[in-house]
């Protein structure tokens, strides 16, 4: 029976003891002034330090009777305390800024493939090393072909009827050759009917490559020239080679690449956004760590009709003179375009608050009543962003505090 007692009188002890803790934690915080509203919802306005008695005179829901607007209303005097700040939508001229970085490579209209049309040997180097500059029309290579040396042969035979008197007969447009040449095959043909083989002959030459010079060297010493010299078509850099001393050659085999480095390509990656307002002739300035005070004038030569999958952005290629040979291919650049977008309709980038799936401004209806309103933008640039639709020049928004304005909202059922 004590027992039984004992244990009473301690559970009696214990309620009693919580009872009271409630009670004390409940006095501290109407204290302090953390109770909670009436609505059992704590403000906004609590997060900012401000006393949650005073949340409804900061914030305040009008109501939309015949279905106009609902707003939020922010007495003007308390615009400080919560950060608003209100600018107008204007139309302004929009410079878009685009920085990227590029890499310089060759020209590919300034670079030539030195190959031969038949097979031969290579007797003498002359392009010895990659790297060495050429200019048009300087030796690369002697290449000793026997069927270079056997077309040769058939000219000089054809040519040697090409003789003063022969070439006095073709002028004249003689009928018959002498009659002690009579028995022989040429002998027999009229001089009309010869100069077509010489000058097929001498068409055969030049489809070997044999320059206008070679071929009067080999009329002026009625010898076959036994070595063809292989000269560069383009001023530049050997930049491949692909021969050695002895090397045989196949015809179409690549021996050199020669490129003009006078002018280079820089190819970019440009996001689609920023190459919709691109143009070909452009202007971008180039720049480069090697050399950071100087500045490199290039313009928009090209844009690439494909889309890279992997970065999801397009090529653009530009051109910048190199005269001085200070930029080399495989360099990496800065490239910085200013585009001249227009005049547009703008208001500041912090104005637009962007949801996922709308994007939303609080348009300033005056006395401190903000009306949210969807909108649809366009460009930005320099911290301005393009408004296509849903705003009128001349309306005032909030710049900031509007992230505030647009949490309240959502809490009073304004916007979802």
């Amino acid at each position: 029976m004590r027992m039984g007692l004992r244990i009473n009188a301690y559970w009696v002890k214990t309620a009693l003891l919580g009872v009271l803790l409630v009670f004390t934690a409940l006095f501290i915080l109407r204290a302090s002034g953390g109770g909670l509203k009436e609505e059992g919802k704590s403000s906004p306005a609590g997060v900012l330090g401000v006393e949650s008695d005073c949340c409804s005179t900061l914030f305040a829901k009008k109501d939309d009777p015949g279905g106009a607007r609902a707003e939020v209303i922010i007495p003007e005097d308390k615009f400080q305390l919560i950060g608003v700040r209100l600018v107008r939508a204007q139309v302004l001229p929009l410079q878009k800024e685009i920085r990227t970085v590029g890499s310089l490579e060759y020209d590919e209209t300034k670079v030539a493939t030195v190959n031969l049309k038949v097979e031969g040997w290579i007797e003498k180097l002359y392009a010895d090393y990659v790297g060495k500059e050429v200019k048009k029309g300087q030796p690369l290579a002697e290449i000793y072909s026997p069927e270079l040396y056997t077309t040769q042969e058939e000219f000089l035979y054809v040519y040697k009827w090409s003789t003063d008197k022969i070439s006095r007969l073709f002028r004249e447009r003689s009928v018959e050759f002498p009659v002690t040449d009579r028995y022989t095959t040429v002998g027999r043909m009229t001089a009309w009917e010869m100069k077509p083989l010489v000058d097929k002959a001498i068409n055969r030459l030049k489809f070997w490559d044999f320059t206008d010079e070679q071929i009067e060297q080999i009329k002026k010493t009625g010898k076959p020239i036994r070595t063809f010299t292989v000269r560069s078509p383009i001023n530049g850099f050997v930049v491949e080679k692909r021969v050695v001393q002895g090397s045989r050659v196949a015809p179409g085999e690549k021996m050199f690449d020669i490129a003009d480095l006078s002018t280079l390509w820089i190819i970019a990656d440009l996001y689609t956004i920023d190459v919709s307002h691109l143009k070909v002739g452009q202007t971008a300035r180039i720049t480069l760590s090697n050399w950071p005070d100087r500045e490199f004038i290039s313009k928009v030569d090209y844009i690439y009709p494909t889309l890279s999958n992997r970065t999801r952005t397009i090529k653009v290629r530009f051109v910048v003179e190199n005269p001085e040979l200070l930029l080399k291919p495989n360099m990496f650049t800065d490239v910085t375009l200013n585009i001249d977008i227009g005049e547009r309709l703008v208001v500041p980038e912090d104005a637009v608050i962007d949801t996922g799936v709308k994007e939303v401004v609080y348009v300033h209806k005056g006395a401190g009543h903000f009306e949210p309103r969807r909108v649809v933008t366009g460009v930005r640039a320099g911290g301005m962003v393009e408004v296509v639709s849903g705003l009128r020049e001349g309306e005032e928004v909030a710049a900031e505090g509007n992230f505030l304005i647009d949490s309240e909202s959502k809490l009073k059922g304004i916007v979802e």
